[in-house]
């Protein structure tokens, strides 16, 4: 089992530089950071697009650009792998695009996941220039514009040509350092018809855990995947664990700051007052870090802290990602 954190970094919660070194040297698995470029004011998409769904957080319109965020934790970073969590496609230029996860991928040596996502706010969607008539058709858009982006990061002069994304042969570096590219990592639910983009050109797919009987579904994957001349073996499921947020904790004495929706340790025998509960170096549990809204650590609390010191205990949301031997998946995750 292996252990990723997630987050909207925001100029309200910890900031990435700080939260790579610290995830990195507890031992997670992989960073991961969403993206909203905006959020539109009206509201008129609910939120995820399910009707009845609670508001929106805060977080959704106050988070850092992605790329930029990752690219500072690999800065930093030497074996943490890095992930979008995920990419909005459809409102990204492809040329751009493929650019900035090359980039993202040199920067780190190789340790950049790629995961992309349909999207759900039309607002936003409709601010980037996609029309309504698009909108409704952006499983068709994202495609092409990863196939794309695949062009782009594989040969040394690219050309494209289809009813989204046009562009003459070009040279365009740098290359990915994994090879032929990262893995594309689709977020998406388990449909027909996302099944056939993911078996098309995608490497993983990661749906959220709870809405679906995941290991069925990912047993129809691997059956259509089949069906379809591609080896089920080179695909993999990263699956996400959400759990409720819990109340917040109560104001914390001075010197002794923590993150929203982080529940400071309390006193145990045997412990020192203030020490975390340390995390169990045995279960590789991805988790992740819903603390866009959050207030930042005290710096004090950061200084002075060894690796094998949690900064705070891992907090409310999380994403359980382990290995299901059963399903010759490997679990990971990320976001629709």
């Amino acid at each position: 089992m292996r252990i990723g954190v997630m987050m909207f970094p925001t100029d309200k919660g910890i900031q990435p530089i700080e939260l790579a070194k610290e995830a990195e040297g507890r031992g997670f698995d992989s960073l991961w950071f969403p993206e909203h470029s905006h959020i539109p004011v009206s509201r008129i998409t609910p939120w995820g697009g399910r009707e009845g769904a609670p508001p929106l957080p805060e977080e959704y319109w106050r988070t850092h650009d992605q790329f930029l965020a990752l690219a500072a934790a690999a800065a930093v970073t030497s074996t943490i792998k890095l992930g979008t969590g995920i990419t909005l496609v459809a409102q990204r230029d492809p040329l751009w695009l493929a650019k900035e996860v090359a980039t993202v991928d040199q920067l780190s040596n190789g340790r950049f996941l790629f995961g992309i996502g349909y999207g759900w706010n039309h607002e936003e969607m409709a601010n980037h220039g996609i029309s309504e008539a698009d909108r409704k058709r952006r499983r068709k858009i994202v495609r092409e514009k990863i196939l794309a982006c695949k062009e782009l990061w594989t040969k040394e002069e690219a050309s494209f040509s289809g009813e989204f994304v046009n562009f003459d042969a070009s040279w365009a570096w740098p290359k990915p350092v994994q090879q032929p590219h990262p893995p594309v990592v689709i977020g998406a639910s388990p449909t027909p018809l996302h099944f056939r983009h993911i078996i098309e050109y995608g490497d993983v797919w990661m749906p959220i855990e709870g809405r679906w009987p995941i290991a069925d579904k990912w047993e129809e994957l691997r059956k259509a995947a089949a069906d379809a001349g591609r080896d089920p073996a080179t695909l993999r499921a990263r699956r996400v664990r959400r759990q409720a947020r819990r109340r917040p904790p109560r104001r914390p004495a001075p010197g002794r700051g923590h993150v929203r929706g982080v529940q400071p340790a309390r006193h145990r025998p045997g412990r020192g007052a203030g020490h975390p509960r340390p995390l169990r170096p045995a279960g590789r549990t991805v988790q992740r870090l819903s603390i866009g809204d959050a207030r930042r650590c005290d710096g004090a609390a950061v200084r002075g802290r060894t690796a094998a010191q949690p900064l705070f205990r891992w907090p409310a949301v999380s994403h359980r990602i382990g290995t299901d031997s059963a399903r010759h998946g490997r679990v990971e995750h990320e976001e629709q």
